[in-house]
Parts: C-alpha cells; structure tokens; sequence
C-alpha cells in the first residue's frame, strides 16, 4: 500500500481523504467547527473520530495539527491508518477506544502557519493565565534580530544570533529562541496571554471523550526537528522516572526525554500534555510525540521567522509572500513517497506498540 495517497497538497484536501477514510471505516466524524475561514475560503473544523467502545477505560489519542503547517504529515499518518484493514481490525480485537484527533489548529494547517490564528504555539499555550507567566530573558536580548524590520535580514542581524551562540553555546540559543516566550506577540513559539481557540476546544473534546479512562495513552504528531525521515519518539509527561520507564517500555528505550537533554527538542514550557493529569488526575498516562525529521534545524528556524516577518509585513511583494510560504511548507512537509513512506511505518509500528502498552496483562 503506497502511503503517498494518504497525504495532501492542503488542508481542504487533507480533511476530505480523511472523512472520507473514516466514512469508508463505517465510523462517523464529529467537527468541531472553528469561527475563521482558512484560506481558500473552506470551513475548518478540528474532527474527532472515535473507535472502539465507548464505554472502554483505555483510550489511545492520536493527534496531528498541533503545529498547523506540521498538519499535512499527521494528518496523513491518521487517514492511512483509518484506510488499513488490518490496523482497523487488531484496533476491533482491543477493549480500547482509539480518538483521531484531526487538526488541532485548522487555522495554521490551512494558512501554512506554525501557530493558531492568535499568533500562538499551541504547545506552549497551556497555563494557568491568572498566575505570573515564564520569562524568557534569552529571547528578549535577540528578539529585534530574529524578526528584523526587513527581510531577509541583514549581517548584523545574523551577527547578534551568532554571537549569542558563541558566549553561551549553541543548545542555549536553541532553547532562547524555541523555549517558549509571553512578551513578543509576533514573535516565535509564543505561548499568548490567554487560552487560545483550539486550547478550548480540545479541553471540551478531552472532557466529553476521554473522562471516565483509567488509563490514556497519546501519540502527538509533529514535523521538523531531527534527522529527514526518523520518527524521534520524545516523552510527553511528568518526568517522575515511573511515566519514563513505562514509555519505554512500550516504545523502546530509545524514547527520548527533554528533562535530561536526550531530546533533539530544547526543554520547553506551556506542554499540551499537561492538560492530561489536570483534568484527569486519577488516570494512568502514558505519551509521546512523534517527531520526524524534514531540515536542518538551521533551516527550519529560518523558514519560521521568515513567516513571522512576513504576518508582521503583509504589505510585502506578492512573489517574496509566495516564496515565504513555499519555504514554510517544505520546512514541515517533505513531499515526496519514500519519505511519506518512512512516516507511517514508523508511526503505525507507535500505534501498535501503544494498544499493546494499552491492554491489561495478567
């Protein structure tokens, strides 16, 4: 089975192919309709597709679009597991219900933006707002040069990312600039000041799908960081030693974790995970995300605040706006078959290994 039918040229096509795979599955799709338009004038919608009992304890959540524009991947992963008869099946022999959760910000899929339509990274939108945010002080001093007045962006700007990279080391750049910041609202991997939309409406799905588990399980799907093609598998909880050991066990003990600096990810703030035991403290959970490589990261970044520059600047030349867009793209979405191929081995090989984590042993 050729995976490169699974995936899409938008976000309009990538909803359709899924719908129509879960139809196909006999299952229905609940949407979960979002108040913007997405770029070709098309509804969006985050979809929710149940599988298995309503009434099992045991839920596995696969998730994709956190990152909007990493949606074209993970949106994939989802409709070439709806579309195969033998992932179907052993999903049928399990007392589990599997959640599809697809796109979480249809906003930023369609858009081919990182971030949700308030200007935040999803996954570092998740605190408590009444309460003193982080402070990212790193981003602060080179904040000017990452989103300059023009673009590209000069010598000079390039000089004050490389100099902070020499006085404190390259991870430490990563993390000023990834970590996670609450002061600059068009600035990268903002967590916002308030709740987004998609925080909210997935709050409300976990709450109406998910609150009588005792124990959960969810895969994130992500793009853009690592190697092009391997699936890193980064645990998503409470680094506590016992969620670890129990993830990798399940999904090898080459789970990486951002606690102890083995992730390709910089230690970050504002986790989407964390929702899991703030709403259900008494459940068992068990989570990863699944990120597979596309560029170097160096690559990526620039692809990113590019993108900034250009919702900061949309007076810009049509041509350079284009070209912004197609260079966001490819930084989360390498399109072609082998490494469409590569994607749904590996996650479909995650999927399995978690339904086995999943079902109780005597």
């Amino acid at each position: 089975m050729s995976a490169a039918q699974f995936f899409s040229q938008s976000y309009a096509e990538a909803r359709a192919k899924f719908l129509a795979a879960a139809e196909a599955a006999g299952l229905d799709p609940e949407p979960h309709w979002h108040p913007l338009m997405g770029r070709d004038g098309e509804r969006l919608a985050l979809d929710v597709v149940r599988q298995g009992p309503n009434k099992s304890r045991r839920v596995l959540i696969i998730s994709s679009a956190c990152h909007g524009v990493e949606g074209f991947a993970g949106s994939g992963i989802q409709t070439g597991l709806l579309s195969d008869p033998a992932w179907l099946a052993e999903v049928a022999r399990q007392d589990i219900r599997v959640l599809y959760l697809h796109a979480l910000n249809p906003h930023g899929f369609s858009w081919l933006r990182r971030v949700t339509q308030e200007g935040v990274d999803l996954n570092r939108n998740w605190h408590d707002f009444h309460q003193p945010l982080p402070h990212n002080a790193g981003y602060d001093g080179i904040a000017s040069a990452l989103i300059p007045a023009q673009w590209p962006p000069s010598a000079a700007n390039e000089a004050v990312l490389g100099d902070y990279a020499a006085l404190h080391g390259d991870k430490a750049l990563q993390q000023a600039v990834t970590g996670g910041q609450y002061a600059h609202e068009l600035g990268l991997f903002y967590g916002g000041r308030a709740q987004t939309w998609s925080q909210q409406t997935l709050r409300h799905i976990l709450q109406e799908h998910v609150q009588d588990a005792e124990a959960i399980a969810w895969i994130d799907l992500h793009t853009g960081l690592g190697p092009s093609g391997h699936g890193e598998r980064i645990f998503a909880g409470h680094d506590d030693g016992q969620s670890l050991a129990r993830a990798r066990a399940w999904w090898g003990r080459g789970v990486t974790s951002l606690a102890d600096g083995s992730s390709s990810s910089a230690p970050l703030v504002g986790l989407m995970w964390s929702v899991v035991p703030e709403l259900f403290p008494a459940a068992e959970y068990t989570g990863i995300a699944l990120e597979f490589g596309t560029l170097p990261l160096a690559d990526m970044l620039q692809a990113l605040r590019a993108d900034h520059w250009l919702e900061a600047h949309p007076q810009a030349p049509a041509a350079q706006a284009a070209a912004i867009k197609h260079q966001i793209r490819d930084a989360f979405y390498v399109d072609t078959d082998e490494w469409k191929q590569q994607l749904l081995a590996q996650a479909r090989e995650a999927c399995e290994q978690a339904l086995k984590g999943l079902t109780p042993h005597d």
